[in-house]
């Protein structure tokens, strides 16, 4: 199986609108090409479409700082190999798909919360269900009402879990095992944005695994030897270790693994302007080897 041409896979993206008016589907599905294996890719937060309803107050680039923007097209190769991808088409900071519904910010609501709340240390940087800030600013310049924050869970998070709970279960029922890769990308000022210190810089690639208890052992080395052998330094749990749903999906012990992957974004994209760099086909294509890889291995484990 040939990888995308450089000539598609390096054009300039589309524009990004910060405000699309109407409704539009909560993700895109692509089903596995050929014979089907329990392998279960999702891209949460690299969605660009805007919803009108947003009414944000920061600028816009700051707004998009919070994307995982082209991770999906990274991976796009994983249905020619037997995959499956799941790709949010809103963006994480309007809802984010990866966390649980109780982690909101009561502060940023106009009224009482019509039921249990949990904010975690996500929703204390800011980042929480739904976003208070994005590049270290405010996002909006109002308190949200509860009943839009309600209407953003449910055209959005619920059909995004929805889905992606589909795919797991089917993949499950029918090989009696699932593995899933939870697909994000980092900014640099990773370390800095989460408030650590580091000694050492950040990795090309961090692998979470939520501490050894979503996938196996040999899973995470499958996929960190693939990309060492690329020539990426690989990290784990440093200094991310997956959050909802990876902790949601992953059950090793139950032959359900699930692991996050995060890709540095200097390796692919601008940073300040968004678009694809110069390495953007390189790191793509050396994803498809990793891509068939990790279904070579799922293949062994099946036999």
């Amino acid at each position: 199986m040939s990888s995308p041409s450089a000539a598609v896979t390096a054009a300039v993206s589309a524009s990004v609108s910060a405000s699309v008016p109407g409704a539009f589907a909560p993700y895109t599905l692509t089903l596995p090409q050929g014979e089907a294996l329990p392998l279960i890719g999702d891209s949460p937060h690299s969605g660009t479409t805007y919803p009108s309803d947003f009414r944000f107050a920061a600028d816009f680039l700051d707004v998009r700082s919070g994307e995982d923007t082209y991770v999906h097209e990274l991976w796009s190769q994983l249905p020619a190999y037997g995959g499956t991808l799941l790709a949010a088409e809103f963006p994480r900071s309007y809802i984010d798909p990866n966390r649980e519904l109780e982690d909101i910010d009561p502060a940023m609501l106009d009224a009482p919360w019509p039921g249990p709340l949990n904010p975690g240390e996500k929703t204390r940087l800011g980042i929480g269900l739904i976003w208070r800030d994005s590049n270290k600013k405010a996002i909006y310049d109002r308190k949200l009402t509860p009943a839009e924050v309600q209407s953003r869970i449910e055209r959005f998070h619920v059909p995004y879990h929805l889905a992606l709970n589909a795919q797991i279960e089917a993949a499950y029922q029918k090989f009696g095992a699932v593995w899933h890769m939870n697909l994000h990308s980092m900014p640099g000022n990773s370390y800095e944005s989460l408030q650590i210190k580091s000694d050492h810089p950040l990795a090309d690639f961090v692998l979470g695994d939520r501490d050894g208890t979503t996938c196996s052992p040999e899973f995470l080395d499958v996929v960190a030897t693939a990309l060492r052998k690329c020539g990426y330094s690989v990290a784990i749990n440093d200094p991310f270790k997956g959050v909802a749903l990876i902790g949601r999906i992953g059950r090793p012990l139950e032959n359900r693994h699930s692991m996050q992957i995060e890709v540095q974004r200097y390796l692919y994209m601008n940073e300040q302007n968004f678009e694809r760099n110069d390495h953007f086909v390189k790191l793509q294509a050396d994803l498809v080897g990793v891509t068939k890889t990790v279904a070579s291995y799922i293949q062994e484990k099946l036999a």
